[in-house]
């Protein structure tokens, strides 16, 4: 019973850190998919999800969760400005004008947030914070609860967009083909702020769950964020939405395992490690080959 305690709490644990990875890798894989651009500014739009909702926190007491979708809204909004000024007048110039311009971005979007946050780390606590709910031997943190259930429900409403509304299907007809999406009278420039704005919005999720988790954060916390979302998005297949919830799962579920059987030192490399093997066996990912 010990050690199916031990294997539930690891798959739970795993579960709650693949939901942050899997909004930041969604929100990368929606604007990758649509747009074929490569942001490695991704993590610094979770940074400021994570500043919007903590300072709403600060300064209102209103409900860190309750935070969200308006810290989702903001994001919606800086996105469509970054695309338009940023990468609209490089698209389709070549991947390292993309490369480069992005870097750009983190340095530019690390010290902006530094002036106005300061750089020292800093934390919110959750009105649940030391609230369990018992499942059969485990005490589950509500706050773990809550993230999951969040989580769960931003992925079908993301679902029900891309399948039921017609942007939704515009924005998949542009995925699938944007040349042909031209042809049929989809206006692409309209879809790419669209999905850039709401690519921005799921890392604004993501960077709303990191804070109420109690995980500390300053402007520089998005790089890291930001690199497994690439390792995910690769390891699920480029494009593929399904593909990045996999492999969101998959690196929460590693990391935690190897911090459980090997040491936290582990908890970064074991998900790289993975990647390797599944690159190797498989290069264009568990979902992969339809993209390019």
């Amino acid at each position: 019973m010990d050690d199916l305690s031990i294997i539930l709490q690891i798959l739970f644990w795993g579960l709650y850190a693949g939901c942050i990875y899997i909004l930041l890798a969604t929100g990368l894989n929606l604007i990758f998919g649509v747009m074929k651009i490569v942001n490695f500014a991704h993590g610094e739009f979770l940074m400021i999800g994570a500043y919007i909702t903590a300072t709403i926190f600060y300064l209102s007491g209103i409900n860190p969760y309750a935070i969200m979708l308006l810290s989702m809204l903001v994001l919606i909004v800086i996105g469509a400005v970054v695309e338009r000024l940023c990468f609209r007048p490089i698209l389709g110039t070549g991947k390292l004008n993309e490369i480069f311009l992005s870097i750009g971005l983190i340095y530019i979007i690390q010290n902006g947030a530094a002036i106005i946050w300061t750089d020292n780390w800093q934390s919110i606590r959750s009105p649940y914070d030391g609230i369990s709910v018992p499942i059969g031997d485990l005490a589950v943190p509500l706050d773990y609860i809550i993230i999951i259930v969040l989580t769960a429900a931003v992925l079908v409403g993301l679902y029900l967009f891309l399948k039921r509304t017609t942007l939704g299907m515009q924005m998949q007809a542009t995925s699938q083909n944007r040349k042909g999406a031209m042809l049929v009278g989809i206006d692409v420039e309209r879809i790419d702020v669209i999905s850039f704005g709401l690519g921005c919005a799921l890392a604004a999720a993501a960077g709303t769950l990191w804070v109420v988790s109690g995980q500390v954060f300053n402007p520089y916390m998005g790089s890291i964020p930001a690199v497994k979302a690439f390792a995910i998005i690769i390891l699920g297949g480029l494009g593929s939405i399904p593909g990045a919830i996999v492999g969101g799962l998959l690196m929460g579920i590693a990391e935690n395992g190897a911090a459980y059987l090997l040491g936290g030192i582990w908890k970064d490399a074991v998900s790289f490690i993975i990647l390797i093997i599944v690159l190797v066996i498989r290069p264009t990912g568990l979902f992969g080959g339809k993209g390019e």
